[in-house]
């Protein structure tokens, strides 16, 4: 049962299904954008005469779901004439409505539909949904994007013209000032520089670019704003990192949604952001009312993740913090619907300020003074897993990361005293205290006072700590406390190794007299008192300007909250604060990174996965394979041996007992486990574990590359295949069966290429020899020298080669 809006486009109501009665009307408009809705009712409020006939207005919000859009097409819309719709993003924003527009378009003769795009590269897609010219619909799209009194004026004229049956030419908007600078003042304090829409500025709705500003320069900051219409706009990249980049700033908070790149180039860098050299914080702003984002576990609303966070996430900007909510400041009885502005958010916008401020100083701090922190995730919290990362060799990479430091001038103390490799590292920090429950006896690296945590912890919104303690208790009953004489009293202990400023820590565990397996990813589960109290004394007692969680993945990320837009509630927010935080990641997992960026506002250091290579066949089974071998050898040769072959090859099937080995008849199992095998052999396995900032060995590096190049990309062929194509054979080596037949072509052309002896019967056979092919010609480019092993090269093999490099 669906309610009706009392307000038609109220959207602080119901987060439901609201039917929306809105008063018929020859010209509706229908945006994405609220600016439109402003900027359009504040003209007509001044100029009525603009458009003689009466015009509505509704934020697309207000049609999401299906039943509400057929309602209101049937309702609101019988007896319309002329629609305008303006979308940001793509047709799959809104395809169930613009369908039900079209539909509604071609039932009248006198029935218009005008099809607007919010971006430049949507404009003839969008368009071309019209019943309209294609060049009036980008016309008018362009006045939107221009905005302003003027262009709004010539875009309400066009309708005009066209509810009174005339052909008017496309208008030709003025271009207004893009970008364009905002209350820059001289001022003390490291230079920001902050990005909002211009729309935000013609609409009139300026408290969250005065807050935003305020809070920063509250921080001891200097803002220097832009007002830009699109970031997807070449000149205006450009004229952004001209005036930024004179301004030598720092750092640049951006509120603008989308990429400054296509994503099909997102791979390739964004210009804008590598030109300016900074870090760039994405500052969020809900679609919804702070109510409505309160009572949400997941934080933003779909639109609002895919615009703002997974788009400009192709950018490369950190993922800050909701600074500003939408909500109903008036309706607007001409257009008969609600108009929204940004309700700036103070407390959220300086805690985006702090992290600016902290970005800030680190980049200005001298590297001997800089004080970092390497976290190491320790699951489940037994010493033997100490250090561990998914695919990475997490103790020989810390180690690195310290020489790095030590390098680069960062104060880590004697050098003598660094850890050689992996394995000093890991004997250091055992000689020390650890999660394991037997190293209570040995020293912690430092102790934070009782008293110290409860001072902090007073400041916290109750009704986390409610929930907290419903769990583990007040702090001062917390199982991980422990006498400290050098404290003073009942303190936390801190665990871990201290080299001068540089910190390597192990990541406390998640609860106590817990399943590790349950508890670390567990979304409900508090954090102790304890682990609250490490990661306080790394911000306030050893006042750390970064910290770095190294390797896939610790827990931090995984604590109680929403999913993004974090609230001061959130456990991840008290346990990091506005830090600024590095997170080195396996390349391969981008959706548990994603956990990391969006709720403990980490910059993800990819890394590369654990060079890959062919199982390959061993012990028995590679024995099983050298009879099967034989076996067919000799059955082809009609020689003598053959039924004892057979029969020795039966008992070893019966001994090994290999999966789909179900047939009643002996030579269809044989068949069968020479399939198997092919395909065993020929699947993927690691071949170690990858340390990071360093490449693998040459053979070890031949073989990842192989596995990159053996997939088709782009619309290309893999390198296999490449060869396949080259050398006329039938087989498909990416998509046959390994244990299909191999064509009788395809055996003479591959023998010539096979190992001598080797047995060319199922496709995995033909596979294998291609793949040894495909390994030399991988050598031979990393080598830069060609090899007697590689046959001359085809069309296909070499655009695939040249794909790979």
């Amino acid at each position: 049962m669906h309610r009706l809006a009392s307000i038609p486009g109220d959207r602080t109501e119901d987060d439901g299904a609201l039917f929306v009665e809105q008063p018929p009307a020859p010209v509706v408009l229908l945006s994405s954008a609220d600016t439109d809705l402003l900027a359009v009712s504040q003209l007509l409020e001044a100029e009525p005469e603009l458009l003689p006939a009466e015009l509505r207005a509704l934020n697309l919000s207000a049609l999401q779901h299906p039943a509400v859009i057929d309602h209101y097409v049937a309702s609101t819309l019988a007896t319309t004439r002329l629609v305008v719709v303006r979308l940001l993003g793509g047709r799959g924003h809104w395809s169930y409505g613009l369908e039900c527009l079209r539909q509604w378009a071609g039932n009248g003769a006198d029935r218009q539909l005008l099809v607007l795009a919010g971006t430049v590269e949507e404009d003839q897609a969008l368009a071309s949904l019209g019943s309209l010219d294609g060049p009036l619909a980008v016309a008018c799209a362009v006045c939107l994007r221009e905005g302003g009194a003027a262009n709004l004026r010539l875009l309400l004229q066009t309708l005009a013209a066209l509810l009174a049956g005339g052909h008017p030419e496309p208008p030709c908007p003025t271009p207004a000032a893009d970008p364009l600078p905002h209350d820059w003042r001289d001022e003390p304090g490291s230079r920001v520089g902050v990005i909002l829409y211009r729309a935000l500025w013609q609409a009139g709705d300026l408290a969250l670019m005065e807050a935003l500003l305020a809070a920063l320069r509250q921080r001891g900051l200097s803002p220097r704003a832009l007002w830009v219409s699109s970031l997807r706009d070449g000149a205006v990249q450009r004229g952004v990192a001209d005036l930024l980049g004179r301004e030598r700033v720092e750092a640049v908070l951006c509120g603008t949604g989308f990429a400054s790149v296509s994503f099909e180039e997102a791979g390739l860098g964004a210009p804008l952001w590598e030109q300016l050299g900074v870090p760039v914080l994405q500052v969020l702003c809900s679609g919804r009312s702070r109510e409505a984002w309160q009572q949400s576990s997941i934080g933003l609303a779909p639109l609002d993740l895919s615009l703002q966070v997974a788009l400009p996430e192709l950018d490369g900007r950190l993922t800050t913090r909701v600074g500003a909510f939408k909500e109903r400041s008036s309706s607007s009885d001409t257009l008969a619907t609600a108009l929204h502005r940004y309700e700036p958010d103070g407390e959220r916008l300086d805690w985006i300020a702090q992290l600016t401020a902290a970005w800030t100083g680190l980049r200005l701090t001298p590297a001997p003074e800089r004080r970092v922190a390497l976290v190491l995730a320790n699951y489940p919290n037994r010493n033997s897993r100490l250090a561990n990362g998914v695919g990475l060799d997490t103790p020989a990479s810390a180690a690195l990361m310290l020489g790095w430091l030590a390098d680069d001038g960062y104060d880590l103390g004697a050098a003598a005293d660094l850890p050689a490799d992996g394995d000093a590292l890991i004997h250091r920090l055992l000689e020390g205290r650890s999660n394991d429950p037997e190293s209570g006896h040995r020293p912690p690296l430092a102790h934070l006072p009782l008293s110290a945590y409860q001072a902090w912890y007073a400041t916290l919104p109750m009704e986390g700590r409610q929930r907290l303690e419903a769990v583990w208790g007040p702090p001062d009953t917390d199982a991980g406390l422990e006498p400290a004489a050098a404290a003073g009293g009942p303190a936390f202990p801190v665990r871990g190794l201290r080299f001068g400023r540089v910190l390597l820590l192990i990541q406390p565990e998640r609860g106590y007299d817990r399943d590790p397996s349950l508890s670390y990813h567990s979304p409900d589960l508090p954090p102790t008192h304890a682990y609250l109290a490490q990661y306080l004394w790394l911000r306030q007692s050893f006042e750390a300007q970064v910290v770095v969680h190294v390797g896939k993945h610790g827990n931090l990320e995984w604590l109680p909250g929403k999913g993004l837009g974090l609230s001061q509630d959130c456990f991840p927010e008290w346990a990091l604060g506005p830090l600024p935080h590095l997170y080195p990641f396996i390349v391969n997992d981008p959706g548990e990174g994603s956990q990391a960026k969006r709720r403990a506002q980490a910059v993800i250091l990819d890394h590369l996965t654990p060079p890959l290579g062919r199982a390959g066949l061993h012990g028995d089974l590679q024995g099983l394979e050298a009879l099967l071998d034989e076996y067919w050898e000799a059955q082809q040769l009609g020689s003598a041996r053959a039924p004892l072959l057979r029969e020795r090859l039966g008992t070893l099937l019966e001994q090994l007992q290999l999966p789909a080995m179900a047939q009643a008849d002996l030579e269809a199992r044989l068949e069968a486990a020479d399939g198997y095998l092919c395909e065993l052999k020929e699947a993927q396995i690691r071949l170690g574990l990858h340390t990071f900032g360093t490449l693998p060995a040459a053979a070890k590096l031949a073989e990842l590359l192989l596995c990159l190049a053996r997939a088709p990309q782009a619309g290309q062929p893999g390198l296999t295949q490449a060869l396949a194509l080259d050398l006329a054979l039938e087989l498909d080596p990416w998509a046959d069966p390994d244990e299909a037949p191999l064509a009788a072509t395809d055996r003479l052309r591959l023998a010539g290429h096979a190992q001598p002896g080797s047995q060319l019967r199922h496709a995995g056979d033909g596979v294998a020899v291609l793949e040894e092919l495909a390994l030399a010609l991988v050598r031979e480019q990393l080598a830069a020298a060609p090899t007697a092993a590689t046959p001359p090269l085809g069309a296909a093999t070499e655009r695939a080669l040249q794909h790979l490099r």
